[in-house]
Formats: structure tokens, sequence, C-alpha cells
């Protein structure tokens, strides 16, 4: 099989694999239909973070189930499903709390391979999540939309969830990558009515408008805080999501929270900020990794379903495997939002 292959900083090539085969009973082999290249993907390949060179890399898709585990009850060979980065067990008590992206059993080594032929996916009949009927029941736009699920729009909304967007907030979304333009449909599904999108980059500004967002704040620092009170009349917002990642974005949020409001944060951050930053407006902070499956199952992929929303609009550039550089190159460059991967046709 066919996989893309981490090789060192900047460079991704193509290589022939062993295709992966079950270990444990629970679970299952994916044949990978579409992949994409994720924010969090440029960290190593900028250089950032480290990663062994060699390995192979992703962690969204959506594919066929090829095989599956003696324990694998609730999947069937030949089901359609949306394959999320978590892999949670729905068993621990983090699972059956909703925060299954912090599943108490671990999988056996790093998360990485979607983006290849085939792919052995851990806690399969549970985490895995069944699309009704077979790809090529849905168009190209509904299959980009599933593909989100597998991780972006599921990051946004818990990002909306973690910050107790409710109906009626006045919401100020921080980032204007793929999360943080999913993280404006979160916010307008939880109810918010006015949602404050800080872009400083006009399409992705456009789409933002589209996805929900009524304001648009494209100033930077201070310039930024003071175009936001301006907007919520001094009080601050009601809710903010926090997109980046960044200590400074932290900070900002803080900034242009009114006192009691709530931070949810998303982007894994570069440090946590002074407790006393937050405490004298009491804000609080919570976030972390997104609970894929639950909102999944719970509330997206049937809003995908129903036409509700459309979040695989944040794939604004497409390639097939062997062009795997070009997709990182597209995202690296800011030329894409995010590169959409197409592994195999229906």
């Amino acid at each position: 099989m066919k996989a893309a292959i981490f090789e060192e900083p900047g460079k991704m090539s193509v290589k022939e694999m062993d295709r992966p085969e079950i270990k444990k009973p629970t679970d299952a082999i994916i044949r990978i239909l579409r992949a994409c290249v994720c924010g969090s993907d440029l960290w190593w390949y900028r250089g950032i973070a480290k990663r062994e060179s060699g390995s192979s890399v992703g962690h969204e898709a959506i594919g066929i189930v090829e095989e599956i585990g003696s324990d694998v009850t609730a999947i069937n060979k030949g089901d359609f499903v949306i394959v999320p980065f978590t892999h949670g067990c729905g068993k621990c008590a983090a699972c059956r709390a909703g925060f299954d992206g912090a599943c108490l059993n671990p999988t056996d080594g790093p998360n990485g391979g979607y983006q290849g032929e085939y792919l052995r996916f851990e806690h399969a009949n549970w985490a895995l999540v069944k699309i009704p009927g077979k790809p090529e029941d849905y168009t190209d736009t509904q299959l980009n939309n599933f593909l989100t699920l597998a991780d972006v729009m599921a990051t946004g909304y818990h990002a909306a969830v973690s910050a107790e967007v409710k109906a009626g907030d006045t919401t100020v979304v921080i980032g204007d990558g793929a999360v943080g333009l999913c993280g404006v449909i979160g916010a307008r599904l939880r109810g918010a009515s006015r949602i404050i999108l800080m872009s400083h980059h006009e399409d992705r500004a456009e789409l933002g408008r589209e996805f929900g967002a009524t304001d648009i704040v494209s100033e930077r620092g201070d310039d930024a805080v003071k175009h936001v009170m301006e907007l919520t009349n001094g009080a601050g917002a009601d809710s903010i999501l926090e997109c980046v990642g960044a200590t400074s974005a932290i900070e900002q949020a803080g900034q242009i929270a009114r006192p009691g409001a709530v931070i949810g944060r998303v982007g894994v951050p570069q440090t946590e900020p002074s407790s006393n930053t937050l405490f004298w407006k009491n804000i609080g902070l919570r976030g972390g990794i997104a609970s894929v499956t639950t909102y999944d199952k719970n509330i997206l992929l049937d809003a995908v379903l129903k036409g509700e929303i459309n979040p695989g609009k944040v794939f604004t550039k497409r390639f097939d495997l062997d062009h795997i550089q070009e997709a990182y190159e597209a995202m690296d460059k800011r030329a894409a939002i995010k590169s959409l991967v197409i592994v195999a046709d229906k």
C-alpha cells in the first residue's frame, strides 16, 4: 500500500508500506477514501516539534471498513465510516463522561497513518462513526463535510462547548484557521446571537461570515482588543473560543472577556498562563482534546446529513496522495485553509 511519509522538516514522500493487520480483537482495518492535512501537522513539518523520520502521518479520514476484530460488533465489514483522530474505548470514566478525547485506555502508539491507503484503527467498536449508506450515495461536498467530522469540525465544536456558549451569547473566536472557522459554526449551533471572528485574511473572513460570523475584527494586538470592547459596549464577550494555542492568544482572550466569562481553548498551549491573568475577572479557562466520537454521534453527523452545516468548505485545495508534498506546502504557505487529500475513488 502507498502511504505518506515524513522524511525531514519540509520534505514529505509517498512510499510502499506493508498493509496493516489486525493485532487486537478490538481493531478494524480501514480502506481510506479521503484524508487531509491539519494545522498541527505543520509543527513537525516546519521542524517546530520532533517526529521520527520515516514515520507515517495524518490523523483525519473517512473510509470503508475492510476487516474487523473478533470483539467488534457495532461496526461491520463494508461500513462507510468517519475515522476520528481519537480512539475512545467508550467504556472508561472519561468516555462515559463525554470526554473520549482523553480516553483512559490509550492505544498502542502515536496516532498517525491516516494519509495512506489503509489504516489499523484501535477501539473500533465504539470510536468509529458509521455514516448511513455508501460513499456513492453522497455528493463531493457531503463527503468533504463528513471528513471534517474526523477532527476539525469536532474540535471547533469542542471549543464552543468548553466555552459554555449558550443562546443569546456574544462570542469571540480567536483564530481564522480551519478550527477557528469551524468554531464559528459551533458557536452558531449552540445559539450565539453575535459571533465576532478575529481574522486578518479576507478569504478566511469571508468564509467565516458564510459560516455565521456577524462581525470581523481584522486588527492585531491592542487595537484588536479595543475594537472588540467597542463592539461589546465595553463589557467584553460572554464566551471566547481560543483556537490558536499561543500564550498571547489566551492572554488576549482574557482581555476581551467579560467578568464571569469562560474561555474554551482547543489550540495546544505553548505555556500555561499565570492564574492571576484571569483571576481578577472570575474568568474560566477550560478545553483540550475534542470529544470527536461523542459530538459526531450526538449532534454533528446529523447536522451534516440534514444540510444544516457545511464545514467541508474549509478545504480550499485538493491533491491526490502522490502529491502530498504539494498538499503540505499549500498549508505551510497559507495558500490553502486546509488541504484535502483524495486517496481513493468511492
